[in-house]
């Protein structure tokens, strides 16, 4: 399957949390209710902020892992730009 996305969760205290689905609504309902992602449990009301299609399973994850790794500062500007694909896949570079 390649329709995989990239996404970020905004919590109460302002936090982003990376992560991957096909469907980024299912996974965003799967966290406001507490099944999902056990770092975002207790942390809400939750927000989705942002999200991109990737495309590739494998390349989702590397978006993931750079987006985890990056300073709060850039993870901002990510959200507030709504980053193209294009400039995500650049990351894997």
């Amino acid at each position: 399957m390649n329709d995989w996305s990239v996404y970020f969760v905004r919590t109460r205290e302002g936090a982003l949390y990376a992560g991957i689905a096909t469907d980024v609504e299912r996974r965003f309902d799967e966290h406001s209710s507490g099944i999902g992602a056990k770092y975002l449990r207790g942390k809400g009301p939750l927000e989705l902020v942002w999200a991109q299609r990737v495309g590739e399973r494998g390349d989702a994850l590397r978006v993931e892992g750079k987006l985890k790794r990056m300073a709060k500062a850039a993870k901002e500007e990510i959200v507030a730009s709504e980053t193209s694909i294009e400039t995500l896949l650049a990351l894997l570079d």
